[in-house]
């Protein structure tokens, strides 16, 4: 987060007070920072069950009779981001940093996800979810090692991971700003009535970003959305069809779409847990330097990585994505000066409640496919942009410029041309189409076997 750090406001409590993660605001105060919290991530949290029900083709346009699992996979975002950051802000025994740290849905694990689904409807999110749960048991059991396993990963391969992560999703962007999958092949794809709201989003989310502060800055894109969303509804591309079917209040359902074991869908999510691991010990680091000015302690940095872990497990078995800590809110500590851990609370239980509540989730729905795509055309462009800082950081040497190069063509090669794989075994193929599996392994594995002293 780039936001100019701005002087808390002290009648918020002592600057010791506001330093301290126990240490409650009055409530009248609280309520709206945690809520505050809410609105800089909610769009980055649905946006990837939006993606994967889009991938499997019961998403925005597709006209599937399967579309109330859109809903429903909406639902459960927000339900489990609020379980998942009760997990990190209470905590129990070793799990949970007991930070003000805010947990939601993923961009990251989406690479692996949208293969696994892609064309399959609902028959895909068998495999999917019992992947997650699988790969969030790997996840929690990170936790006893994770400080261990962050040689392997300098920011030379965390940066290639997170450049390869925006690069897989940025077509993704386009075509929903276009009029996404439903609409490609017919006149109605590309059309100036679809790119039109999609590009109010873009315009209206930068003029928010750099030319206000505070919430409105940090809340950019939820604004931009919104008034995409005006425009698409001027233009009659919204439909309300779906919010008066849906149910006042709900449950989740354990074991939803059943169990499979799909190994590639295994394999990929405990990979990625690793990057999610390490993710997160940078963002508690973040909070820990820009709320109290000191280091995170290992016994802080177990606990987020125990409740990233669990929360992903206990979500997948509900219907729920892969979790991890949000490192927008990691940023808005440092603009507020406030870290306690109480107010992320009060913000996961506005999430929970939300997510009990379906027709909320079929309001989200509403929202048009091109307009999220201007939204996610910013979203991922910054994943990428995110990417490209890490690698800033990185020492340029001829032995670092080779394992860049060859693990981005590789990588970034697959991804382009899948059909090079097109004689393997489908596990393999999936894995490797995605890009961002070798690329990972490649630069891991070159990091660890190249000499320091090829200059």
């Amino acid at each position: 987060m780039t936001d100019a750090m701005v002087t808390p406001d002290r009648s918020l409590g002592t600057a010791e007070q506001l330093a301290d993660p126990n240490y409650t605001p009055p409530l009248a105060k609280a309520v709206p920072l945690g809520i505050q919290h809410v609105l800089a991530m909610f769009v980055s949290n649905v946006t990837p069950a939006i993606i994967v029900a889009g991938a499997a083709g019961f998403g925005f346009g597709s006209d599937s009779p399967d579309f109330p699992n859109l809903i429903y996979m909406i639902q459960m975002s927000m339900l489990f981001a609020g379980i998942a950051t009760l997990f990190q802000t209470i905590g129990f025994g070793p799990v949970g940093a007991r930070l003000p740290i805010v947990q939601g849905t993923s961009f990251a694990f989406l690479p692996i996800m949208i293969p696994a689904v892609a064309g399959q409807g609902t028959a895909g999110l068998a495999g999917l979810m019992t992947g997650v749960v699988i790969g969030g048991i790997f996840h929690f059991c990170l936790g006893t090692v994770v400080g261990r396993i962050r040689y392997a990963l300098p920011p030379l391969v965390t940066g290639l991971i997170v450049l390869m992560i925006g690069l897989a999703l940025i077509r993704v962007g386009i075509q929903y700003a276009a009029g996404g999958v439903p609409k490609m092949g017919t006149e109605d794809f590309g059309t100036f009535a679809m790119w039109f709201p999609a590009l109010v989003v873009v315009a209206v989310t930068l003029a928010v970003k750099f030319f206000t502060r505070g919430l409105l800055s940090v809340a950019a894109v939820l604004i931009g959305l919104v008034a995409g969303y005006g425009v698409a509804l001027l233009m009659g591309q919204v439909s309300f069809g779906n919010v008066g079917n849906a149910a006042t209040f709900a449950l989740p359902n354990p074991f939803v779409w059943g169990i499979e074991f799909n190994f590639a869908v295994i394999l990929g999510m405990c990979f990625m847990a690793v990057i999610s691991a390490i993710e997160t010990v940078g963002d508690v680091s973040g909070i820990t330097k820009g709320g109290a000015g000191r280091e995170a302690t290992d016994n802080e940095i177990a606990g987020a990585t125990y409740a990233d872990g669990l929360g992903t497990a206990v979500g997948g078995l509900f219907g729920g994505l892969p979790n991890t800590s949000f490192s927008q809110n990691v940023g808005l500590i440092s603009m507020t000066g406030v870290m306690s851990r109480h107010v992320v609370t009060i913000g996961a239980l506005f999430l929970i409640i939300c997510g009990l509540v379906p027709k909320f989730g079929a309001i989200v729905s509403t929202v048009p496919i091109n307009v999220l795509g201007g939204g996610v055309i910013v979203m991922f462009g910054m994943v990428c942009a995110a990417g490209v800082n890490m690698l800033s950081e990185v020492a340029w040497s001829r032995r670092n410029m080779v394992i860049f190069a060859v693990s981005l063509s590789l990588g970034l090669g697959l991804q382009l041309e899948p059909t090079a794989l097109q004689h393997l075994p489908d596990t393999l193929r999936i894995l490797l189409t995605s890009g961002l599996l070798p690329a990972a392994v490649i630069s891991i594995a070159l990091n660890l076997l190249l000499p320091e002293d090829l200059v």
